[in-house]
């Protein structure tokens, strides 16, 4: 079986919440996580706790039918997605093209902290939305 390379590596994950201000003295109390600013984007407010390197996203819909409120109106609150940060984004987009991979974002985009992403359909992934990022 064919590994990672060194460069791949957990960038964030998302969890979704119906509260960040209900969510967030767990892992800012009980585990101990320090916050990182992170500014809204995509209809959702953020609040970022460092997990000794990886981020962990808190997500809360700002908008009542942004992803995140439709995640959390259909799941309900948990997991909403994992990022991978790679080295070439670009190539990595045309890597999952090539082998028949359902993109959600055709081509990176801007997303938190200014970051290039893209995002893979959960459909072609196991049923987990991925993110990618360069950083």
């Amino acid at each position: 079986m064919r590994q990672a390379t060194p460069e791949v590596r957990i960038s964030h994950i998302g969890i979704a919440v119906s509260s960040i201000a209900e969510a967030l003295p767990f892992y800012r109390e009980i585990l101990g996580m320090p916050e990182v600013e992170l500014a809204p984007t995509d209809g959702a407010r953020i609040r970022g706790l460092d997990a000794a390197g990886a981020l962990v996203e808190l997500l809360e819909a700002a908008e009542p039918d942004s992803p995140i409120a439709k995640f959390i109106g259909k799941r309900g609150p948990g997991i909403h997605h994992i990022c991978f940060a790679v080295p070439d984004l670009e190539g990595a987009l045309e890597r999952c093209r090539a082998k028949g991979v359902r993109l959600i974002d055709e081509a990176p985009r801007v997303g938190a902290e200014g970051k290039r992403i893209a995002f893979l359909h959960p459909a072609s992934t196991g049923g987990i939305l991925i993110e990618l990022t360069e950083d």
